[in-house]
């Protein structure tokens, strides 16, 4: 007996408040909007400029007396957090101290590095510094526009994809899916303010790819469907889509999230935020392609008499069991 995560032939009714699901959606992402607006992006050092210093201490990392020590300095901006790792010693107290860009300058001059280790030194005198690293704002400013331009030209490149290989409607629900996702994903980031570096750009570009794969999936299903039943409601034939593709989708998801887990508790504190945006990113991923995609298609409508040939209409991978 093979294990199912769903039912070999459901006949679940996507679209009976489909008009409920486009609202959530749309409200879910005011808010998230909303959140960048207001509270913004807790930016890394990738984006702000600044320095990072990495230390490292046999004893239990101090926050406040951290603090106090390099206080003195009247170095404006100074983040100080405890990095937890399960694959530490017990002896291995790990802390990140971050310091903002000084008035005038490029990045955090030696000078000041050095006095903030003399500082932390006063009260930890067995304190070793692992790794310091600076990035100036004038590169940091290139990076986010960079950013913001991979992400734009991702979605752009998507939308020509869709529009080519299936119709306008498709390439406008698949288009405004992917929106969905990054908004959301830079949504939960604001509010949970998560630090949000370059590795974050990676995750969005990547969420963007993993989402666009299920709706490809499930509009090839539509397409196939449109031909199958002619005479079907729109709704009724994209139900019967996202019900033959529900079980594929559903273990890719699954098993994507599996590992994802895996990474988060087990991978470091260098990956986790990277790792907590793709978990984020398949669950809204998944969603949007069920409830956003095939919903705005649903809006828009879709031409019914296909002329083209049936021979590969469809996905070989459509019908796998989960």
């Amino acid at each position: 007996m093979r294990l199912r995560l769903v039912k070999q032939n459901t006949n679940f009714d996507f679209f009976s408040r489909w008009k409920l699901w486009l609202g959530i959606s749309a409200v879910m992402m005011v808010v998230a909007f909303a959140s960048f607006m207001i509270q913004g992006l807790n930016f890394g050092i990738d984006f702000r400029g600044g320095t990072t210093i990495r230390t490292e201490s046999p004893l239990v990392v101090d926050i406040g007396e951290y603090r106090e020590a390099i206080d003195t300095l009247g170095l404006g901006d100074v983040s100080i957090t405890e990095v937890f790792d399960p694959t530490f010693e017990d002896d291995q107290n790990v802390a990140m101290i971050r310091i903002q860009a000084q008035d005038g300058q490029e990045a955090v001059t030696s000078q000041v590095i050095a006095d903030v280790q003399a500082a932390l030194r006063t009260v930890r005198p067995d304190i070793q510094f692992i790794s310091v690293e600076s990035v100036g704002p004038k590169v940091s400013g290139e990076l986010i526009q960079t950013a913001v331009i991979a992400v734009v030209l991702a979605i752009g490149a998507v939308l020509i994809y869709i529009w080519l290989r299936f119709e306008w409607q498709f390439a406008v629900g698949a288009v405004l899916a992917l929106v969905h996702d990054v908004i959301l994903t830079i949504g939960v980031f604001s509010e949970l303010q998560i630090r949000f570096d370059l590795a974050i750009i990676a995750a969005l570009l990547t969420i963007v790819g993993y989402s666009l794969n299920d709706t490809v999936v499930v509009f090839d299903r539509v397409r196939e469907n449109l031909r199958k039943y002619k005479k079907k409601p729109l709704s009724e034939v994209l139900n019967i889509s996202i019900n033959e593709t529900l079980s594929r989708t559903f273990m890719t998801s699954v098993t994507t999230l599996l590992a994802l887990i895996a990474l988060f508790v087990l991978g470091g504190d260098v990956i986790r935020g990277f790792v907590f945006a793709m978990i984020w990113g398949v669950i809204v991923g998944t969603y949007s392609s069920i409830f956003v995609a095939s919903a705005v298609l649903l809006y828009l409508g879709v031409k019914r008499d296909w002329s083209k040939p049936d021979a590969n209409a469809g996905n070989q991978f459509a019908n796998i069991d989960a």
